[in-house]
């Protein structure tokens, strides 16, 4: 079992920036490949960014070239780095890991969440 801890959220205006941190406990997270998802409230979870163990990397159309996920396997933490934020970011950032390689912009393919953190950008 892993559990994941989130952090990093807050409140930014539009145009900043902000850095997520994901830290795992109980397992290395090398053995799993990570995402970012979010939900706004009234909306369905969605994917945002997920980074394998090879250090392969993608992201939702929505955040590419803003967004970018990395992971420190000897500190045990993966970011996620977002730039010139949106109001249309505002969500609960969820960490998650992953078993597997592919499918990795699906919720279903990961076994491990972690509890959020809360990401509002005012406009």
């Amino acid at each position: 079992q892993v559990q994941l801890v989130e952090s990093g959220g807050g409140l930014v205006q539009a145009g900043g920036s902000l850095r997520l941190s994901c830290t795992a406990s109980e397992r290395r997270i090398s053995s799993y490949s990570m995402g970012w998802f979010r939900q706004a409230p009234e909306k369905e979870r969605e994917f945002v960014a997920a980074i394998t163990r090879s250090g392969i990397t993608y992201y939702a159309d929505s955040v590419k070239g803003r967004f970018t996920i990395s992971r420190d396997n000897a500190k045990n933490t993966v970011y996620l780095e977002m730039i010139s934020l949106e109001p249309g970011d505002t969500a609960v950032y969820y960490c998650a890991a992953s078993d597997w390689s592919s499918g990795l912009h699906l919720s279903d393919t990961y076994n491990h969440w972690g509890q959020g953190t809360q990401v509002t950008v005012s406009s």
